[in-house]
């Protein structure tokens, strides 16, 4: 039987080289996003003014069955302390980016995740404490952290034999950031190829982590460990 994954996000960076990754392993791949991904096998597109209950309702209305896999990379990022003008839009932004395709995320794992299946959100690294100079993204991200907590207890509404976790990437190597962060050490970057990679060695059972877990992804002269916590 063939398996199959939800990537939502999937015209993102990291979305892109998931739809990639498990195309070529041979998966049916379901890419949720603003945009179509062609090299997905199918495509759900979502509306930028959707609310979150429309978000969820357009989801849930599309996907066709069960999966083997949920991986939520949506989001995004956006600076501002305290006292920054733009305080209230970017954190609005950022919970709407974050938070609401998580939450979308989780409700579809409730649904259509198949047992034993693997649910993986997106969270920060930096979020595990302060972020005084990004304010509205370090809490979105958290928030993010408390969701995977909750969803791995008892009770949750996903299937109790599922995985749920959270990848915590400092820098991720896309070019958005190399075009932002031309002076940067892009060897303490991670690419997102191998973040896939990864992620599908998760889904086939392979160094699976323990459900609950945030990965800490941290890349140093190229080479990337992956750390629970």
């Amino acid at each position: 039987m063939v398996s199959s994954i939800v990537v939502y996000g999937g015209s993102g960076a990291l979305g892109r080289a998931l739809v990639s990754t498990f195309i070529q392993k041979q998966w049916i791949v379901t890419s949720i996003d603003f945009f179509a991904n062609q090299e997905a096998t199918t495509n759900i597109l979502l509306e930028k003014n959707d609310t979150l209950e429309e978000q969820g309702r357009r989801v849930i209305g599309a996907v066709g069955g069960k999966v083997d896999a949920i991986v939520c990379v949506a989001g995004g990022w956006a600076g501002g302390n305290a006292a920054s003008d733009e305080l209230f839009a970017t954190s609005e932004l950022m919970w709407k980016q974050s938070v609401h395709s998580s939450l979308v995320a989780a409700h579809l794992a409730s649904k259509y995740l198949k047992s034993g299946g693997l649910l993986t959100l997106t969270g920060a690294y930096p979020a595990q404490k302060g972020t005084p100079f990004m304010i509205g993204y370090g809490m979105a991200k958290a928030a993010v952290h408390q969701l995977v907590a909750s969803l791995a207890g008892p009770d949750s509404g996903i299937p109790a034999d599922a995985t749920v976790n959270a990848i915590l990437p400092v820098t991720l190597d896309t070019p958005m950031n190399r075009s932002g962060m031309p002076n940067a050490d892009f060897t303490s970057w991670t690419p997102c190829n191998e973040v896939a990679e990864t992620i599908y060695s998760w889904a086939t059972g392979v160094n699976r982590p323990t459900s609950g877990k945030l990965i800490e992804i941290v890349t140093k002269d190229n080479k990337t460990t992956y750390t629970e916590k």
